[in-house]
């Protein structure tokens, strides 16, 4: 078939000689150039001190403004997702007028909801939390299809936990399937994306063709097993895909909150938290740079044309808006919803697995680097798509890795190089003298990024337990002077690591997150 470079996971699985060196060469490029700006930067401090220091001085203000770019994008994010929290969404759906309908539809109660739930061997009350926001939801109960997708592999640890949920919130919906993905299953990783494929195609073989419900008027919500859902938030999904521009070409995603259990989180891995649930609520302002992450909802339509998401590849949540995307012609975009869902921060019993948990999940995200050799190897496949398009999304996509990677290493380690490395003759220039000074204020005021995510940062904690005094808001705050800490050691030194696997064609598997909670899930309390 002509699109079959949509299923291509690495460079092996081509049969063609050149195809296989394009896709390589594809692979090589992120870690390539991440690591020859940092080499370069040592040759330079050692050989060009005087260019070494001009170029971090403007690569600092460079990040200055950057950052004040990012707050406001934020701030603004977050007045948005503020208001939608007080809107009653079914409200707003029930005085939709039907002339506001993008899709062919003659009611929003025809919009059925697909909900896939991965699980490995995650506890009980993980899961039952989940299920009970969802049987919870002001949305038709009558409209959900919902799937626990299991792992074979995880049979034995799971099935007392299987049994009880069953029991408990089977009756809740209007379909109720649980799957089981069968283990060792040739050329797939063991990960979410086979196990949602799995699940996918069987419900639709069992349910949804059973009963003919039309691919168009289901919305496929896949979560991770710990996602909370608000009450409302599958009136404000189903609102935003009625009214979404091009409804059956769109993904939509939601604002992951890491905060079910945020409280009993160390105050590294809060920051950690924090700090990705406001680079996905940056790019709510941006949908034009965004793509899906985590929990998110797409058209049952799209998945079935795409072939559903890919089984061998580990980052399956971007990877379908880019299997979208080329399959489409580049007909594809993320709409935000400036609406929360929340999910577990990574929290183990010791805090030193807790923060060695906290590295592999980010390198495992940061592995997603792999999208820009999947997309730009379909860039030269499609011819369709404008070269516009390409250098567009295709300059996001790469720039976005790039500076994943070596941003924080630039600014908080290697700022110092053309001193130590320049020599006597420019230790004793004006240019030396000047550097630590101007860098550090640019640095200073640059902290108005931290002070936004401080203060946005109480806003998003849910509700405080009883036995923690009011000194506990007091740590949240101060919490972020670790800020450099994560930016380096849990965002560029995984980013690198992920991107050098690449480099050297050490291809990564599936990572799960352990989940673990002290205790239980408070709700979103965002209406201060």
């Amino acid at each position: 078939m002509n699109d079959y470079y949509l299923k291509v996971g690495k460079a092996d699985e081509l049969s063609d000689a050149k195809e296989r060196r394009i896709f390589r060469f594809f692979e090589i490029l992120p870690g390539l150039c991440s690591w020859l700006t940092l080499i370069l930067i040592f040759i330079i401090s050692w050989k060009l001190p005087v260019w070494a220091a001009i170029f971090i001085i403007v690569f600092d203000a460079y990040w200055l403004v950057k950052t004040i770019y990012f707050s406001w994008h934020a701030i603004y994010s977050f007045r948005v997702v503020k208001e939608n929290l007080k809107k009653n969404w079914l409200t707003e759906l029930k005085e939709l007028s039907k002339e506001k309908y993008n899709i062919s539809i003659n009611d929003w109660r025809d919009i059925y909801h697909l909900v896939i739930l991965p699980m490995v061997d995650e506890p009980f009350d993980v899961v039952s939390s989940t299920f009970e926001a969802l049987s919870n939801v002001n949305y038709p109960l009558d409209k959900f299809i919902v799937v626990l997708a299991t792992e074979e592999r995880a049979q034995e640890k799971i099935q007392s936990t299987i049994k009880k949920i069953k029991e408990e919130y089977s009756g809740n919906f209007k379909h109720f399937l649980i799957t089981v993905h069968p283990k060792d299953i040739e050329g797939e990783i063991a990960g979410k994306g086979a196990n949602e494929a799995w699940a996918a195609r069987q419900v639709k073989k069992e349910i949804i063709d059973s009963l003919e419900i039309p691919y168009e008027n289901i919305l496929v919500s896949t979560f991770d097993i710990d996602t909370v859902v608000p009450a409302d938030y599958f009136g404000c999904l189903t609102y935003h895909f009625l009214t979404a521009a091009k409804p059956l070409r769109s993904s939509y995603q939601p604002v992951p909150l890491f905060n079910n259990n945020i409280w009993e989180a160390p105050a590294l891995a809060r920051v950690i938290s924090f700090s990705s649930t406001f680079f996905q609520l940056i790019q709510q302002s941006r949908p034009e740079k965004m793509t899906t992450f985590s929990s998110h909802s797409m058209p049952f339509k799209a998945l079935v044309d795409v072939d559903f998401w890919q089984t061998n590849v580990v980052s399956e949540d971007s990877r379908i808006f880019w299997q979208c995307f080329l399959y489409y012609d580049g007909d594809w975009e993320a709409v935000p919803l400036h609406y929360p869902v929340s999910m577990d921060s990574n929290v183990d019993v010791k805090f030193s697995k807790t923060m060695a948990n906290q590295y592999k999940q980010q390198r495992r995200w940061a592995y997603g680097v792999l999208d820009i050799t999947y997309v730009f190897f379909g860039f030269v496949k499609n011819k369709k798509i404008s070269l516009k398009k390409k250098i567009e999304f295709g300059f996001y996509l790469f720039e976005g890795f790039y500076s994943w990677a070596v941003t924080s290493i630039i600014i908080f380690l290697l700022g110092w190089l053309p001193i130590t490395l320049g020599g006597p003759k420019f230790n004793f220039t004006i240019l030396s003298f000047y550097l630590p000074r101007v860098t550090s204020y640019i640095l200073t005021v640059a902290n108005v990024g931290i002070i936004t995510c401080a203060v946005l940062g109480v806003w998003f904690l849910p509700p405080k337990p009883p036995y923690y005094g009011k000194w506990r808001y007091v740590l949240f705050i101060l919490q972020w002077i670790l800020t450099p800490i994560n930016l380096i050691f849990f965002g560029s030194v995984p980013a690198l690591d992920a991107q050098t696997r690449l480099l050297f064609k050490k291809y990564m598997g599936f990572w799960v997150t352990p989940k673990h909670r002290k205790l239980g899930v408070e709700k979103i309390n965002i209406n201060q």
